[in-house]
């Protein structure tokens, strides 16, 4: 009950003070009518873009069919573009574009202008993540058309930071791979030699047809060296046949024999050095795939690396805006109307509570 009386209470001094309540209100409506008719309309256009997978920036693998190619970026690439939209870079391009300096009159010469024009483009500048991982930027300015221009160039300037970090690193790719192809072709030029010398040093042309070739001969040898000693065998029994003629066979086998012995030592050497030239066949072989494949990236490298790459994808380009964002002078004239009458209130409350106080008194006591 006591309570319900304080309040009362509050009421009734409050509606004693009407007249002079309504005339505070009224002044700070009307001034606030007034101060909000002289301030400035700026208008806001955004821009809004996905960021891009850096799988967009690698080639196809040679001979390999690509099934998990990203297109959107992880949440790391969205954190990337952020920075760059976010850095200084960006605001000093923004700023010597357009020369904001004098758009925000700032005066060039003083010593603190670098970090007052900065403060504020800050100011109309913003940059966020929305609730779907896309990217929004946002520019107000007092001239819609120069707004829309801004943010555009800001999103573009962002893309083509974001698609310099990829062909930077793509450059360092590039280059890896020309001193690799480089480095394979002196070691196929050395691989070649040593295989040459072997070859001439073991007599192995080719691994398949010599193997058949010397097994083949050695073994028609041997056998037409059989027939033979069989057949002087046959003839050296008969009185009748010549001794020339048995001479001659005995030469013939002699010769045979030492060519057995040829091809024996030759088959010998071959089997040295086959395993040999087998092991720098290979490694020659893989040396030049492994170029083959080289070339063929870096070819790829470097058609892509002078190709456009796509870094953001854009949802909503910036346009001029027709409505402006601030100042909400309806809410300006509200908000004033209701402080004015909140202090007001209060004023009055303290002076009703104190009114009995000797001011003066209390003032001038010692």
């Amino acid at each position: 009950m006591e309570q319900k009386d304080n309040l009362l209470g509050v009421i009734s001094t409050l509606f004693k003070w009407k007249k002079q309540i309504i005339y505070v209100c009224a002044f700070a409506a009307a001034g606030s009518v007034v101060i909000s008719l002289f301030l400035d309309n700026y208008y806001e256009s955004t821009t809004t873009f996905y960021a891009a997978s850096p799988d967009q920036a690698l080639p196809e693998p040679v001979g390999t069919e690509v099934n998990d190619r990203k297109y959107y970026g992880e949440p790391e690439d969205i954190d990337r573009v952020l920075s760059i939209a976010e850095s200084k870079e960006i605001a000093t391009y923004l700023i010597n574009k357009y020369n904001l300096y004098k758009h925000y009159e700032i005066d060039t010469t003083h010593r603190l202008a670098e970090h007052k024009v900065n403060k504020a483009f800050r100011t109309h500048y913003n940059v966020k993540k929305t609730k779907y991982d896309a990217i929004e930027i946002s520019i107000e300015d007092k001239d819609a058309e120069l707004a829309a221009q801004m943010v555009n160039d800001a999103r573009q300037k962002v893309e083509q930071i974001a698609q310099d970090l990829i062909k930077n690193t793509m450059d360092i790719k590039i280059s890896t791979y020309k001193q690799a192809i480089i480095d394979k072709n002196r070691e196929l030029e050395v691989i070649g030699d040593t295989l040459i010398a072997v070859r001439n040093r073991y007599g192995v042309y080719n691994t398949i047809t010599q193997s058949e070739g010397f097994s083949g001969l050695i073994t028609k040898t041997e056998s037409i060296l059989s027939r033979e000693f069989a057949r002087r065998d046959i003839l050296a029994g008969k009185p009748s046949i010549h001794r020339d003629t048995i001479a001659m066979i005995d030469a013939m086998i002699n010769g045979m024999e030492k060519q057995l012995v040829s091809l024996r030592g030759l088959l010998d050497k071959f089997n040295q050095g086959v395993s040999k030239v087998e092991v720098l066949e290979q490694i020659h072989e893989e040396a030049r795939d492994q170029l083959s494949l080289d070339k063929e990236r870096l070819k790829q490298l470097e058609a892509l690396r002078n190709s456009h790459i796509n870094t953001i994808f854009i949802i909503e380009v910036g346009e001029v805006p027709l409505y402006k964002s601030r100042p909400v002078r309806s809410i300006i004239c509200i908000a004033s109307v209701f402080i004015a009458f909140v202090l007001s209130a209060i004023a009055i409350l303290i002076l009703d509570v104190y009114k009995d106080v000797n001011w003066r008194e209390l003032i001038n006591a010692k």
